[in-house]
């Protein structure tokens, strides 16, 4: 059986290796996730990332950041659209997270966006996931 939400399973991957304090983590390539990391890459979240292969298939290896006491850089990650319950907001009703410390990623018509960036081109999507 396949994999009902593997957004989900990608937040998940990354949660728990770094709670686990891992280096890096490889999780299935997907264009979607590596989207997603691009996004969460360039607002600072992580160290860095690349497609390599492994066994045949293709894999995101993810390198994870840590601050200098070895603290993980991100605090949580929230998928909030599901495959069961999609959430979609206008350009105007992106929600902020944790007071502006935080960013929402948003699947625009223009690709998938940091929350600013949608809002500021005033597009609206689906509220893929959230990360603190």
């Amino acid at each position: 059986m396949g994999m009902t939400d593997p957004i989900a399973d990608l937040l998940t991957r990354v949660r728990n290796a770094m709670r686990a304090r891992k280096t890096q983590v490889d999780v299935p390539w997907s264009r979607v996730k590596e989207r997603i990391l691009a996004v969460v890459l360039q607002e600072g979240y992580l160290q860095g990332y690349s497609v390599v292969e492994h066994e045949g298939h293709r894999v995101l290896r993810i390198t994870l950041k840590y601050d200098a006491q070895h603290r993980p850089v991100i605090s949580g990650l929230r998928r909030v659209s599901r495959p069961s319950l999609r959430k979609y907001v206008g350009a105007r009703a992106i929600p902020s997270v944790r007071g502006g410390f935080g960013i929402n990623i948003v699947s625009t018509s223009a690709g998938i966006l940091v929350d600013r960036e949608a809002a500021k081109r005033g597009l609206g999507g689906e509220l893929m996931c959230s990360v603190w």
